[in-house]
């Protein structure tokens, strides 16, 4: 799968909005915005959250102990009533279809291991003859949501149902899969079994693992190797920060950037949020105008994945601007990586490898004026500049010269 996210993936997830209880109907209405106007700067997945599953599903936590919605063979199921396309047994093919058929992919996050309620039923394994009850590890749950019980891999059960958990998605049309309580802490052999279940499932699905909090950065080459893309930290929210942690993160991660395997700094909370998420009431992004953009230009100096956490229909026109400035994006979908080339202070400069992309940027509370020499910055100087976020050209001098607002920044491409 290696053609698999050749450049970091792009597209809208339900959970900074909608948290465990978004619908089928508020799905829709996301895909079809993005196929109106976005499809054509490169947005393309449709990603549901976290507890599809779990008919009664609510904002601000998880219900303990909920029933959820399993299949004969203990595979979740999208709960009908938030879902009404999936009555019957249909899954969510009917719900993927339509998002195919506006030009879009659609994905599905899931949780690590196997539903405890399964467990208790002792259903069977699909294909096999093998029960629930036999794959458990019970010493293994996730330590902030009660569905699951972890699964044990020495029993071959276990790769069995993972096999049909994605099998399912498959057959389902689902293209992308945010697995989640994988890496925080780290479960190598849930990682790698899961991994092999979508090789063995016949579809091309782009595999994303989270959440990243503490993640190692000596994990990194088994995450390049089975994974397509991985979060560098916890859940990011509409504070800064939140956003200010990732410099240290990213200049570590940034190196392990490249076709097929991308450093995830997590969602971006922009646009109208929280209408029923984990964190906070119903609110347009607290980021600042500034901070806003400070994260989609580290974001994409970096080369992280794009997954916009807003109800897109009720974002502002400025919000969907700032999500699909081309020349923006293009930092993203460069061909080459970029590190730190500079820090003083609270002012940090990215570059990208080649000097095609320079940002700048102001972490501290008072407006700055940087001017940097190019050859501070690894560069020769150039014979254009163009500034990214206004489009429009630059006279190019000895220096590089921006003012910045506080925790503002500037992004050029170079020439």
């Amino acid at each position: 799968m290696t053609h698999l996210a050749n450049t970091p993936p792009m597209g809208w997830n339900s959970w900074d909005v909608f948290g465990s209880s978004v619908t089928e109907a508020e799905t829709r209405a996301n895909a079809e915005f993005i196929a109106e106007h976005m499809a054509d700067h490169g947005w393309e997945y449709v990603v549901v959250d976290i507890q599809w599953y779990e008919p009664a599903a609510r904002a601000g936590g998880y219900n303990s102990g909920a029933e959820l919605v399993l299949d004969e063979h203990g595979l979740p199921q999208p709960a009908p009533n938030r879902f009404p396309s999936a009555a019957g047994g249909a899954g969510f093919k009917p719900l993927a279809d339509h998002v195919h058929s506006l030009g879009l992919k659609f994905g599905v996050h899931i949780l690590r291991g196997i539903p405890r309620q399964a467990v208790a039923a002792d259903t069977p394994i699909k294909g096999t003859v093998y029960t629930a009850a036999q794959i458990a590890d019970k010493n293994r749950p996730c330590a902030w949501n009660d569905d699951n019980w972890g699964i044990d891999h020495s029993h071959p059960g276990g790769q069995a149902y993972y096999d049909s958990l994605v099998a399912q998605f498959a057959d389902w049309g689902v293209d992308f899969i945010k697995a989640d309580d994988m890496i925080g802490p780290y479960w190598e052999d849930e990682i790698e079994a899961f991994r092999r279940a979508i090789d063995r499932s016949g579809r091309d699905i782009v595999f994303s693992l989270s959440p990243g909090v503490a993640l190692s950065i000596d994990h990194a080459e088994h995450l390049k190797a089975h994974s397509h893309l991985w979060r560098v930290s916890g859940d990011l929210w509409d504070r800064w920060k939140d956003v200010d942690a990732q410099f240290d993160l990213l200049r570590d991660w940034a190196v392990h950037s490249g076709p097929g395997h991308w450093p995830d700094a997590d969602m971006l909370p922009l646009g109208r949020m929280g209408l029923r998420a984990e964190v906070g009431e119903p609110r347009d992004s607290l980021l600042t105008p500034d901070e806003q953009q400070t994260m989609l230009t580290l974001w994409c100096i970096v080369r992280s994945p794009l997954m916009v956490g807003a109800d897109l229909p009720s974002s502002s026109p400025e919000t969907i601007d700032l999500l699909t400035n081309p020349e923006v994006l293009a930092a993203l979908r460069h061909p080459v990586g970029a590190c730190e080339v500079w820090r003083e202070g609270e002012h940090v400069a990215w570059a990208s490898e080649d000097g095609a992309f320079v940002a700048v940027f102001n972490r501290g509370p008072e407006a700055a004026e940087l001017e940097l020499p190019w050859s501070a910055l690894g560069i020769a100087q150039p014979t254009q500049v163009e500034d990214c976020w206004n489009r429009w050209d630059l006279l190019p001098g000895d220096h590089l010269r921006a003012q910045l607002q506080s925790h503002g920044s500037a992004l050029f491409r170079l020439y």
